[in-house]
């Protein structure tokens, strides 16, 4: 049972994450934040590489935010975990594993691009993690920017109703301030001080802002009993209703509090984080974490007195040494403890334990519910596994991975090296759960698969630069599949086998069928219609075993089969000579001859890419996606800018930044997301096949 005093100390702790497109702000954001509550004495800024978070060599040179980064503040008497996670699609798995172990998140949208393609991905991912979001409107300053557009596209694209609480004082360039129209307050950034002044609404807003507070307190009411009975009886909401009207509708995910800024200049931050602390919830607020236990399911609340159960979201290898970062739920951790690793199922002990400020570390004796930190000492602690009391096992569920999509070739220049790259190959695919690494059977080669291009560019880098390995790359390969658009009923395999001893016969029969696959989802399925017993349960559960063996190579191109649904109708045993391993060779070789008699296609991955460009740039630009196969779905034209919509398959992608700065003079920008599968064209398909 939680005390008063525990209670409250849970309710000081928020655990956020910045979410956002890339370049829409977040990591600007983030250090006005540090800076706001002195956990640094000076802003650092993106373009000049001084920032706190992307600490990282390649971050730094490439101006974007490529691994997750936690830091830690304090605000207003509450301690602020931040994660400023990145922006770019092809490190989105950092995103979803940083939103697993996090209770609210500040989403960052550009003033004037609004929602954009990796903006509407996190906020899915963080719906389907229940994470309660603020939206921030980033770059008020800039030349377009309207917040009430932004807005639209977040009630249009996310899907949610927001309800903006702030009216912005000037536009564009003379943008200085907002009006909060919780309290009808002015709060004013006079010059680049970063020192705001609050004061009365001014004469020439006031009128907008009771106008706008009225369609809020409409907005609330709508959604909150409580609200929607002192709107019927005053006609308007007070600021306390209003304030816990806010704070449970976001809790619930039913809409999302809108604020507006400018982080480069200093400007709506303080707004922001107390936005944070009033809206977002503490790990007091959010559902007891659930696990499992010998299938059985099982809560735990954030309660220090609890057994301890930490999940591990990410693994670094620091020189202080290997750092694996948890999110404690539950119980308290102490320096010197004994933890049990649920996905080796043996005991390790927790050396050290850190309080993270991104690459620098403080060292603490104990973490308690609710805390993110990282600890040095459990060395077969991966992303996704569980750390718990060893007298209280528990199993948490790990955040899932997407994937990979794209493979390159790599091999030591040096002989002497080749070891060498074999360990730096594993220890990335410890920290980065979405890269693998695997060995061509037909080519001895070793190949590493990530999310994208870049991806595996940032990869390769950091075997060069932290390894001091001189490394050649092949040119990427996208991972294609195959998959069944006519299939055969009635196929027959005997499995019979006798070498002395007890033999192996099985008899099946199948039916292969096409089962669509093409919205991106992997897809097989087994059923099994056999009457009068003639295959036990035991057996068909082999078949589909051998089954889905049978799958990891198609008869194509030795690519995974996808979009399958077998059928076993019919089959016999033998009394002796009948196993599961007997029925599972017979699934696995069935399936294989079957899929040899069926019609298959080809399926590569596509990516809905979003390019932006001078208008007059526009006839380049769609004639060089219609030559990369691309297929034009939206076009929009604003001011002297157009953006193309299209999807493209990922193989045409690889050098298209480099063609689209010279198509664009360097003005053009694109970026990507992927949408899942399409067949590859008849055409084509020889040129595939035989890579």
């Amino acid at each position: 049972m939680r005390t008063d005093l525990t209670l409250r100390a849970l309710q000081a702790v928020r655990n956020l994450g910045i979410l956002a497109h890339v370049d829409a702000g977040k990591t600007t954001v983030t250090e006005r934040i540090l800076f706001l509550t002195g956990a640094v004495h000076k802003r650092g800024e993106v373009h000049e590489g001084t920032t706190v978070t992307d600490f990282d060599s390649q971050e730094r040179d490439r101006g974007i935010t490529i691994f997750a980064a936690a830091v830690s503040c304090d605000w207003d008497g509450h301690r602020i975990n931040l994660i400023d996670t990145p922006g770019h699609v092809d490190f989105a798995d950092e995103v979803t594993r940083s939103l697993r172990v996090l209770d609210g998140a500040v989403a960052v949208f550009d003033a004037v691009a609004g929602v954009e393609p990796q903006s509407e991905a996190v906020w899915r991912e963080a719906d389907r993690h229940q994470v309660a979001r603020l939206a921030f409107v980033n770059k008020m300053d800039r030349a377009g920017a309207d917040l009430d557009t932004a807005v639209a596209s977040i009630r249009e694209r996310l899907g949610t109703t927001p309800l903006v609480v702030q009216l912005p004082i000037g536009r564009e360039e003379g943008f200085e301030g907002v009006v909060d129209l919780v309290r009808m307050r002015a709060v004013v950034w006079p010059l680049d001080t970063g020192v705001y002044e609050e004061g009365p609404v001014p004469e020439a807003l006031r009128a907008e802002a009771l106008r706008r507070r009225r369609a809020l307190d409409e907005a609330v009411a709508e959604l909150h009993p409580r609200a929607l009975e002192e709107y019927c009886a005053d006609g308007a909401v007070s600021e306390t209703t209003l304030r816990t009207a806010l704070r449970e509708l976001t809790g619930t995910g039913e809409a999302v509090v809108v604020l507006c800024g400018s982080a480069y200049r200093n400007r709506g931050i303080e707004p922001l984080l107390q936005a944070v602390v009033a809206y977002l919830p503490s790990p007091a607020d959010v559902p007891a974490v659930r696990g499992t236990i010998d299938g059985t399911e099982q809560e735990r609340a954030a309660d220090p007195a609890a057994p301890l159960a930490a999940l591990a979201f990410k693994v670094h290898a620091a020189p202080t040494g290997r750092m694996t970062y948890l999110r404690i739920y539950s119980g308290v951790l102490r320096k010197g403890d004994t933890v049990l690793d649920m996905g080796v199922g043996r005991t390790e002990r927790v050396g050290r334990i850190l309080r993270v400020q991104a690459d620098r570390h403080t060292e603490t004796d104990l973490a308690v519910a609710g805390d993110i930190v990282a600890v040095i000492g459990p060395k077969s602690a991966r992303a996704g596994r569980t750390l718990c009391a060893p007298s209280a096992p528990l199993v948490l569920e790990p955040p899932g991975t997407a994937d990979p999509v794209v493979s390159v070739a790599v091999e030591a220049r040096l002989g002497q090296d080749t070891d060498r790259l074999a360990s730096a190959l594993a220890r990335l695919a410890e920290e980065d759960p979405s890269l693998v690494v695997r060995t061509d059977p037909e080519t001895g080669q070793t190949l590493l698969s990530g999310l994208g291009e870049l991806h595996l560019e940032v990869a390769v880098e950091k075997l060069r630069r932290d390894r001091g390995l001189e490394v050649s790359v092949g040119r990427p390969q996208v991972s294609y599949r195959e998959t069944v658009v006519r299939g055969v009923t009635g196929l027959v395999y005997r499995h019979v086998k006798q070498d002395g001893g007890a033999g192996q016969f099985a008899h099946v029969v199948l039916d292969v069928e096409p089962l669509d696959v093409l919205g991106g989802e992997a897809g097989f399925a087994f059923r099994s219609t056999v009457a009068g017993g003639r295959i036990p349960r035991d057996f068909a559960r082999a078949v589909e075993a051998g089954c889905r063996d049978a799958l990891t190579e198609g008869p194509l191109g030795g690519h995974p089969v996808t979009g399958v649904r077998v059928t076993l109708t019919d089959g016999a045993t033998h009394t002796k000579d009948s196993s599961e391993l007997a029925f599972r060779a017979a699934g696995r070789l069935g399936l294989r001859e079957a899929l040899r008699a069926c019609v298959l296609r080809l399926l590569e991955p596509v990516a809905e890419v979003t390019v932006t460009v001078p208008e007059d740039c526009v006839g380049a630009v769609l004639g060089d996606l219609a030559a990369r196969r691309g297929r034009v779905s939206a076009s929009a034209t604003h001011g002297t800018t157009a953006v193309v919509t299209a999807t493209v398959p990922l193989a045409e992608l690889f050098g298209y930044a480099s063609r689209l700065r010279g198509r664009t003079q360097g003005r053009g920008t694109f970026t990507t997301r992927p949408a899942g599968y399409a067949q590859v064209p008849l055409g084509l398909t020889a040129g595939v096949t035989g890579q």
